[in-house]
């Protein structure tokens, strides 16, 4: 509980590494392993085998070493928090964010679509303002589960190899989880291991959003839309957000030049650029639920 509090302080204010952060390592890694595993002709049984194979020699690798550091007292007190410091991401996701809200404030569209093309996968090239705002706040809302809550949530239950646990599975998630003719099967195991992870966080977190806005709508939004969206566990975090915070979010997105019409869901207003602003208190608001809950736990322990 306390390494929470330190990596937390340590992320508000030294903010993501600007270099040498692990993940791209971890990236590296991937890409390495992902060119010996990867046989495009192999049929769709053994690519998804493989692919859980790959998926299970990168955690053995990271997390054998990781479990035996984390027997010894040392370890947990001097890096446990900096292991989740570099696993949560608060700091960062707010000022991508705030990017975005500048450039709009400033009428800067073309700006405005490079800084929002940081944070989400779509095509960004042709959007107008109401999509820019829109990507950006599914994207704050999305990622606030992913980068601050779900990590934190897996530090509880099991310290530092929960912790790398997850962020590494998201990370694979993100790089094999598409849906495209490459990944449809070797990203298999990636993309549903990274749903079973994420599957409490998220609702966790979706409670949490909920209870910190407008909570009639957004639990509203959460039990009759989320179905709707493709991902169980961003539809929920997303509904529930954009509900608590009485926005309009969704519509048409282009994927890689393809149009895809994605269900409207949460309020009835479109959003502002205040709205951006808006999203991120709601970052912070959540993240101090979180803390409080935290430091009850720890004075409990105490006691």
């Amino acid at each position: 509980m306390l390494s929470i509090i330190i990596a937390v302080a340590l992320d508000l204010y030294f903010g993501e590494p600007k270099k040498g952060h692990p993940l791209i390592a971890f990236g590296r890694l991937v890409d390495k392993v992902e060119h010996i595993f990867f046989i495009e002709s192999l049929s769709p049984v053994l690519q998804r085998t493989v692919g859980v194979l790959a998926w299970l020699l990168i955690m053995i690798l990271f997390l054998v070493p990781l479990y035996f550091c984390q027997q010894i007292d040392f370890f947990n007190w001097v890096f446990a928090p900096i292991v989740l410091y570099f696993c949560i991401a608060a700091t960062s996701l707010k000022q991508h964010g705030q990017a975005v809200f500048n450039a709009l404030q400033q009428n800067d569209l073309t700006l405005a679509r490079e800084m929002v093309a940081r944070i989400v996968s779509r095509d960004c090239q042709e959007m107008d303002v109401l999509a820019v705002r829109r990507a950006s706040l599914e994207s704050v809302l999305e990622n606030g589960a992913d980068a601050v809550f779900a990590p934190i949530f897996w530090f509880l239950i099991a310290g530092p190899v929960g912790v790398v646990l997850y962020r590494l599975s998201n990370t694979l998630d993100a790089m094999w989880g598409y849906k495209s003719t490459r990944y449809l099967y070797f990203g298999w195991a990636a993309a549903r291991l990274d749903d079973v992870l994420n599957f409490i966080p998220a609702r966790l977190t979706a409670l949490s959003y909920i209870l910190l806005g407008n909570t009639a709508l957004g639990w509203r939004c959460w039990q009759t839309q989320a179905a709707f969206l493709d991902s169980p566990n961003a539809g929920v975090v997303m509904t529930a957000g954009a509900g608590s915070l009485n926005l309009q979010l969704g519509g048409v997105a282009l994927y890689h030049g393809i149009e895809k019409q994605k269900p409207l869901f949460g309020g009835k207003r479109l959003p502002e650029n205040q709205d951006l602003y808006r999203a991120n208190q709601l970052i912070d608001r959540t993240l101090m639920l979180w803390g409080g809950g935290v430091l009850i736990g720890l004075l409990i322990k105490i006691i």
